[in-house]
């Protein structure tokens, strides 16, 4: 009998452990100039599932992301709450970028946004304020690199310290 219960701590012990698995909160952004067209285009990536989570806390709406469920107004919140949560100033002034779209990859939402027409040489600094997700998960990371002008800047903003700057 004793050699039973040996035997199921053995066998269970192990499925426990990894049952109850750490979950990390992080979205990656990327800015860069693209002097080409002359814009600053923005791509960031989050988890589906937290997205999704936020959405349905601050919104009240069930999107079913990456699913043939996805309602016709995902995008229009994505949209909102990336505008709310992710501000790009330029010379300490809000530049309005464009949501251009949204791609998926496994559990990640890869979201494009443009700010045009930007004549970057008048500009001395860029900043990024980046409270996605922070209003849900108090453990959220946003790791934030900057490419402008050729320099490289890389911030990992947290709900209490949420903002990067590149002098130019």
């Amino acid at each position: 009998m004793k050699r039973i219960h040996i035997y199921l701590i053995i066998l269970v012990l192990p499925l426990l452990a990894f049952s109850v698995s750490h979950k990390f909160y992080v979205s990656v952004t990327n800015v860069n100039y693209v002097e080409k067209d002359d814009a600053i285009q923005i791509t960031t990536r989050i988890f589906i599932d937290d997205l999704e989570a936020v959405l349905l806390e601050r919104y009240g709406v069930k999107t079913s992301l990456a699913t043939p469920q996805e309602g016709s107004t995902a995008n229009a919140y994505i949209e909102k709450y990336l505008k709310t949560k992710l501000l790009i100033r330029l010379n300490q002034e809000i530049r309005a970028y464009d949501f251009l779209g949204k791609r998926y990859d496994n559990d990640i939402i890869i979201c494009y946004l443009e700010i045009p027409k930007v004549n970057l040489p008048d500009f001395e600094s860029i900043e990024v304020q980046n409270e996605i997700l922070t209003d849900l998960f108090e453990e959220q990371q946003n790791l934030v690199h900057l490419k402008i002008k050729g320099k490289k800047k890389s911030f990992v903003l947290l709900k209490e310290s949420n903002k990067g700057m590149l002098n130019l």
